[in-house]
Parts: C-alpha cells; structure tokens; sequence
C-alpha cells in the first residue's frame, strides 16, 4: 500500500488500482462531535418520552411539535456527519472497464460503476480560500466538500471528501493518468481479441 498525503492511500497491480480515501484523523474534532451527537440525542428523547407527562397548554405544545422538527432534522443530519467520521471511506476502483465509486461507512455503500470511455472533464473543485463556502465546508458536522469531479453523460459525479488542494491536485494527477493506461490496455486487449 502507498500513500497520496495523509488521508489517500492506493494499491496497483497491472489490471486494476484501488484508493482509499479516509476522513479527517482528529481526535479532539471526534470526540467533540460525539459529545454533541449523544446530547442532541437525549435531549430529543428526553422531550419525547415525558411529552405525555406534561401539563402544556396549545402553544408550548406548537413550541415543542415545531422544536422535535428541528431537532429531527439535526439529529438526522449530524448523525450522519458522525458516523463518516468515525467509520466512512471512500473507495475508488480503476479497472480496464470503468472506475468505480463508493462511498461506505463501515462496509455498507453503494458501488457505482463509470465506464471510462464516458468520463469527461475530471477536474479539481476548490472553493476560494476565504469564501463562505470554504468556511462552510471545513465544519465537522458538514459531510461535503468534494474537490474531485467530472462529467458524466451529462451529469457532474463528485468525491475526495474535505481534500486540501495539495492532496487533490495528487490525486488528480494519479487518477487520470490511471484511467488513461487502463484506457489504454482495454484497447490493446481489445485489438489482440480482434486478431484472433
């Protein structure tokens, strides 16, 4: 295994590659967010559970329907930022076929197959440094921020989850110059299979 920064490693052989990019490694950033997450968590429940033991009058009861909708919300959301940080990946293979995604926490993800002969356009995606995106983006509980993209039959296919441009321009290099020799081998096999 050979590694691209901090965050992206990869193994190759001469048919298929394979990259792994793992989110952020910050101890204190996991730990806050899981303080966070268990006391949205009981908050919500707390409400929920005694909601039937409280005498409340027609507008606490509007103030608590509309509070559970906001906490429902966040707790989905943030949930979700939490478990890609502790456990999610994304895996990229590169065969002679087509390169395929996933995104997985744990190993549960969907595997989406691109042929290679259809992308177009892979490029690097970095906001402006001092932009309200940029802000945006880099907050824990935001599970976004992809750097790599390309066009697919007239779609945009993003990943490289919170890149810093030094690790996404890397990777960018590695990628497309593996997609362009597995491009090249699958018309090589496919001109030695004509042959025969």
């Amino acid at each position: 295994m050979k590694w691209i920064g901090e965050r992206i490693s990869f193994v190759e052989d001469k048919n298929r590659t394979t990259v792994v990019i793992e989110p952020m490694h910050s101890g204190w950033i996991r730990s806050a967010m899981s303080a966070w997450v268990f006391m949205w968590l009981t908050i919500g429940i707390s409400i929920i559970i005694n909601y039937n033991s409280l005498a409340l009058d027609e507008n606490q009861v509007v103030f608590i329907w509309v509070f559970l909708a906001f906490w429902g919300y966040y707790a989905i959301r943030v949930t979700r930022s939490w478990l890609w940080l502790m456990w999610g990946k994304e895996l990229i293979k590169i065969d002679e076929v087509a390169l395929t995604y996933k995104r997985s926490i744990r190993r549960y993800g969907k595997a989406t197959p691109y042929l290679l002969e259809n992308i177009q356009k892979m490029r690097v995606s970095t906001p402006k440094e001092n932009s309200v995106q940029a802000a945006w983006e880099k907050s824990p509980w935001i599970v976004g921020g992809e750097r790599m993209e390309f066009d697919y039959m007239g779609r945009l296919v993003k990943f490289g989850r919170k890149l810093n441009k030094k690790d996404s321009e890397l990777l960018f290099r590695y990628l497309t110059k593996r997609v362009e020799q597995q491009i090249r081998q699958s018309r090589k096999n496919q001109a030695k299979a004509e042959k025969v």
